[in-house]
């Protein structure tokens, strides 16, 4: 960007944005850890961020985006992270949209790519099924030529925001004839389609509605909705799990986590040992997967398989926090935040005892999704060690 030929400058207003722009109830979810951020404050807050041509940051300008090099990237995301901000409609911008401009047709740049970056369409990602999570190639759900439609029967699971979505892209199997990995298709259908039932799934956490299961019975959907070459979707599965294991790493959001503790630990005078020991190695493990990161942004060769590797411990560092956090907060941490009674037993020192429990449960599922660490390990092994 010409605006901002130093890094630091654009670093400041970045944050100066964010501070004078985000809106306190969105603020105060992103604080309390929450993942089920409301439809209408993520599009309120997609739109702040698209008045400075923000929206879409990772885009490039021939789609919209702002262009911004690597350097300009990474500080946007560390400055939304320490800003107590939310990523941006996550499904649309930063793994459908990259998808699509690799593989979709003109016609599908055309039609679905301004829709996202103007908010008009939330998305919904449907890779998982029962049976089919971490060996996803494994997946039943079938979707049958019929002339010019797909036929769509089965289900999907653990499909985040499924409820507030307008649409999915998904997998879908074509073909059974073959090794699993072929006869897979890339495909994406509206969610008020005639066949389409969204089922809430009930968290330990009681976190709130976040996750659903997706049940399809005849679904049609035109063949103009498939991305890519029939069979062929499992290699654009692989790049779009790429772009998610990326980003689950969190690095940025783990850093502000660790501050939180950090600033409830010198409040409440804690001094405890073991505690500043775990602490610290916390820190130290988070400032390697940091480097790592930024090894992978801004190496030679772009990162392929390499991404596993900061998926798998940049989730267990994550978890290692929160868990840190939560024995910070100590007994106070059993508060249950639904409970009015309950809240209003809150120490006035320890406003996080009121959500840090939830969020501790919550964020156990990072180390499964996108790949569970047992998946990320045996490709790392095969793809990146060639074991």
């Amino acid at each position: 960007m010409t605006d901002f030929p130093d890094i630091k400058a654009f670093q400041s207003s970045v944050r100066q944005y964010i501070k004078q722009n985000l809106p306190d109830e969105l603020r105060k979810l992103v604080i309390q850890e929450k993942m089920d951020i409301p439809r209408d404050l993520q599009r309120q807050w997609h739109r702040i961020l698209q008045k400075k041509g923000w929206g879409c940051p990772s885009w490039p300008m021939e789609y919209g985006g702002p262009g911004w090099n690597d350097m300009q990237h990474f500080v946007f995301e560390r400055e939304i992270a320490l800003g107590d901000a939310p990523r941006s409609m996550v499904y649309g911008v930063g793994m459908l949209a990259p998808t699509i401009m690799k593989y979709g047709s003109e016609a599908q740049k055309q039609e679905i790519l301004p829709r996202i970056q103007n908010a008009d369409h939330f998305w919904c990602q449907g890779f998982s099924e029962p049976g089919a999570g971490s060996d996803l190639a494994s997946l039943k759900t079938r979707a049958e030529l019929d002339g010019n439609e797909y036929v769509i029967n089965g289900s999907k699971m653990w499909t985040s925001e499924g409820h507030i979505a307008d649409r999915m892209f998904g997998l879908f199997r074509t073909d059974s004839s073959g090794k699993k990995q072929y006869g897979i298709t890339f495909l994406t259908l509206n969610m008020d389609a005639p066949g389409v039932e969204v089922h809430t799934i009930e968290t330990y956490d009681g976190a709130g509605r976040e996750i659903n299961q997706v049940f399809f019975r005849d679904v049609r959907i035109p063949v103009t909705n498939r991305v890519g070459e029939e069979h062929q979707g499992w290699s654009i599965a692989k790049y779009l799990l790429s772009l998610e294991r990326f980003g689950t790493a969190e690095v940025s959001r783990s850093m502000r986590t660790l501050q939180k503790i950090k600033n409830l630990a010198r409040r409440n005078k804690l001094n405890d040992f073991d505690f500043d020991a775990r602490l610290t190695r916390a820190e130290i493990s988070l400032r390697a997967v940091e480097l790592t990161e930024y090894r992978m942004l801004f190496g030679e060769e772009p990162a392929g398989a390499e991404a596993s590797l900061l998926k798998l411990k940049g989730t267990e560092i994550q978890n290692e926090i929160l868990e840190l956090f939560h024995d910070a907060v100590g007994n106070y941490a059993l508060i249950d935040a639904r409970d009015d009674t309950s809240v209003d037993n809150l120490p006035e020192n320890l406003p996080e005892a009121g959500y840090i429990a939830q969020a501790h449960f919550n964020f156990r599922k990072t180390e499964i999704y996108a790949g569970s660490s047992e998946v990320q390990k045996n490709i790392i092994a095969k793809a990146v060690l060639g074991i």
